[in-house]
């Protein structure tokens, strides 16, 4: 696409994004399904990333197949544009409201007004902060950053210098990946975590993050990302290194995340499947409107991916 024409475009949409914040509608929302159906308002932390927008795909879906009227939102990483998105889903009279928080602390009071209104409340992939939301759906991000030290490790020999690359501060996924990492990595003497910094999840972000860190750790030779954008911004930043000198482990599955163990340039990743997250939320939303039992926490399986096995993914 014309670099020019495409500056056009997003500069345009951010106006009319402006315009509608003003306008008190709180985002832009980016489509609907099923008009006819129960409203339901899912609020996504961004659609700039993959992983969330096979979430978004696999919600989608379910809507359609049980006529919802699903009107999506994309908060763009900012946690008060989510904010005020569920603010708008309340007064524009959504039966319920599944949320994928920005900050998993900062969504808390959002939430909290959706609950005490009486508006069945299911976030996804990430939970909500001190609020006992209807459901909660998610991978067991805790038991996936286990799996992840494992690997890295034995992809190591059991002995190195680690960084690690976080996400978004606040978010459940970050602590709840840091915390499987960690723990589990501690079982190996051999291995030492130098240099740990948050890079949002962002893949530019994480290019930039990668570089200063292995400047100042240059003898480092495992990365863990927590998330795939953040490994793909690593392998980016380390070049020829990526893959021979420092092994890079990542988590999500995406498309490019498994190109990128299948090259070689990974060393693994830890599976997710967004589209079924997305799916479950929907289901789940749909029942609690329709009054129905739904099982509180529903813990979503990862699978660990490396070379051997990424052909099966």
């Amino acid at each position: 696409m014309n670099s020019t024409f495409s500056k056009i475009t997003r500069t345009a949409l951010a106006l009319v994004c402006s315009a509608t914040l003003m306008a008190g509608m709180g985002a832009c929302g980016v489509g609907g399904s099923a008009a006819g159906g129960d409203k339901v308002s899912i609020l996504i932390s961004t659609l700039n990333n993959p992983f969330f927008v096979d979430l978004r795909d696999g919600a989608q879906q379910e809507a359609k197949k049980l006529g919802i009227n699903l009107q999506v939102s994309d908060a763009q990483n900012d946690s008060t544009t989510q904010q005020n998105q569920a603010q708008n889903a309340q007064s524009q009279g959504a039966k319920a409201v599944i949320i994928n928080p920005v900050d998993s602390d900062a969504a808390a009071p959002a939430v909290a007004s959706l609950l005490g209104a009486k508006v069945p409340v299911v976030s996804v992939d990430r939970s909500v902060t001190g609020e006992d939301v209807n459901a909660h759906i998610a991978s067991d991000n805790v038991a996936g950053g286990a799996q992840a030290a494992r690997e890295l490790a034995k992809g190591l020999g059991g002995k190195g210098k680690v960084i690690i690359l976080q996400g978004t501060p606040g978010a459940a996924s970050t602590r709840d990946r840091g915390k499987g990492f960690k723990d589990e990595i501690k079982k190996y003497p051999g291995i030492k975590v130098v240099a740990e910094q948050t890079a949002n999840f962002d893949r530019a972000e994480a290019l930039n993050v990668t570089s200063n860190l292995m400047q100042s750790n240059p003898d480092a030779v495992g990365l863990y990302a927590e998330n795939d954008e953040m490994a793909l911004g690593a392998v980016q930043a380390l070049g020829s290194k990526a893959g021979k000198d420092v092994k890079v482990f990542g988590f999500d599955g995406t498309d490019d995340g498994l190109k990128a163990v299948k090259k070689g340039t990974m060393l693994g990743t830890i599976a997710q499947q967004p589209k079924v997250l997305g799916k479950k939320a929907v289901d789940a939303a749909y029942k609690l409107i329709k009054g129905q039992s739904v099982e509180k926490k529903q813990a979503i399986a990862v699978k660990t991916v490396t070379k051997e096995n990424a052909a099966e993914f």
